[in-house]
């Protein structure tokens, strides 16, 4: 993970700029900024930002999606010093470029590739070429880690794990081409792989086409840039499973964001779900 920068960790107070998406994350990270005495700015896009964002803000502004100059300008003018990501977008809303500025449309155009990792590596080099630093949501919004093992009462079985197994070897396959961070397979053949739909629709898509028992995986991407997306899950993530008769996740320990653990693992539980915090070694047995 990234380290904590010099400034977070003199307790000096500085302007952190929150970009924010929706879900739960931002607003932890928003609660974290605010508990650790700094300022906080928040830029959100219209129709992708959880609105309870913005009130513990102490100035915010919402934007479209590619009004990049119109970010860097409301950054400076609020002299941000730290930049901080969370939250998702509804990645189909990305591909609509209609309201890209020029900014926006140059970055675009100057990628090699279009995925995820390819976009907000940009977007990271071009905050830091505005002189603001990006530092880890986690700097803020501590211990929601994925632990490592076996996290449920039931532990997977012998035809889980092999697709537990083949399941992150592909899952991994997939993030090193910039396509997802996630399968879903039963018996060892695929039945969705996770792109712009996220994590729950493809789920909910892989269940349908590969019936009761499917096993799901998310992985970080090799080399993905661990500022600013990392596999997140949640308890939303196993009521999807469930309803799809899913039997199984597994999530990569220690480089994935498992929000509301607890909850989570009970939802499991009662539904019979098997949730592994997958690690080398459990992956080598």
């Amino acid at each position: 993970m990234s380290a904590p920068s010099a400034t977070v960790a003199s307790g000096v107070p500085t302007v952190v700029g929150l970009i924010a998406g929706g879900r739960q994350f931002p607003v932890l990270v928003a609660q974290g900024v605010k508990e650790q005495g700094h300022r906080l700015i928040v830029a959100g896009f219209t129709g992708h930002t959880n609105p309870d964002v913005y009130p513990l803000a102490d100035a915010h502004r919402e934007l479209k999606l590619g009004q990049l100059a119109k970010l860097l300008d409301f950054l400076h003018e609020h002299k941000v010093r730290q930049v901080v990501m969370a939250g998702t977008i509804n990645k189909p809303g990305v591909l609509d470029i209609r309201h890209f500025d020029s900014r926006a449309v140059k970055v675009l155009l100057s990628l090699p590739g279009k995925g995820d990792d390819a976009v907000l590596r940009a977007v990271s080099t071009l905050l830091e070429g505005e002189g603001m630093e990006l530092v880890s949501p986690q700097v803020y919004a501590k211990g929601l880690t994925t632990p490592p093992g076996i996290l449920t009462k039931r532990a997977p079985d012998e035809r889980e794990w092999a697709d537990l197994k083949r399941g992150a070897a592909l899952a991994r396959e997939m993030g090193r081409l910039d396509i997802g961070q996630g399968v879903v397979l039963r018996e060892g053949i695929v039945a969705a792989v996770e792109a712009l739909e996220g994590t729950d629709a493809a789920i909910r898509r892989g269940c349908e086409l590969g019936g009761p028992g499917c096993v799901v995986v998310k992985v970080m991407k090799p080399g993905q840039e661990e500022r600013v997306d990392l596999p997140s899950v949640g308890p939303d993530t196993v009521r999807v499973l469930a309803k799809g008769q899913g039997t199984c996740l597994g999530v990569e320990a220690g480089k994935s964001l498992f929000f509301d653990l607890e909850a989570a693992i009970a939802a499991a539980d009662r539904a019979g779900i098997a949730i592994v915090g997958l690690t080398d070694e459990l992956l080598a047995g």
